[in-house]
């Protein structure tokens, strides 16, 4: 009994489809790995949000307590704070800028992008 091979044009379909498979195979993997990658930063950005809502939480409540000066709160929310809206939160005046633009981003909204 005698072996004999496929003709070449099948044996290129053959290649052909494992070709496709494996890059089928290859783009999932792609978009697995894309998935949770998004998935670790969405983490990592709940996370210092939360450590952030905790500071604060917890220097005022010094604050309440009187654990802590009022007046120096103030001063480290005007020193840090430059948009009109977040200082508005803290009862502090408007930052004059030069031709309107902001020189720094305020603490709690440095590198988040703002909601039009």
């Amino acid at each position: 009994m005698s072996y004999s091979r496929p003709p070449l044009l099948q044996r290129r379909k053959v290649v052909g489809n494992y070709e496709k498979r494996l890059k089928q195979a290859k783009a999932l993997k792609q978009q697995q790995v894309a998935r949770e990658r998004a998935a670790e930063k969405k983490r990592q950005r709940s996370d210092d949000t939360r450590r952030k809502i905790l500071v604060g939480a917890v220097i005022l409540a010094k604050v309440e307590r009187g654990e802590w000066p009022q007046e120096r709160l103030r001063e480290l929310m005007d020193q840090a704070l430059t948009r009109a809206d977040d200082r508005a939160l803290f009862g502090l005046l408007p930052v004059p800028s030069e031709a309107g633009t902001q020189t720094r981003p305020s603490i709690e909204t440095a590198g988040v992008p703002r909601a039009s």
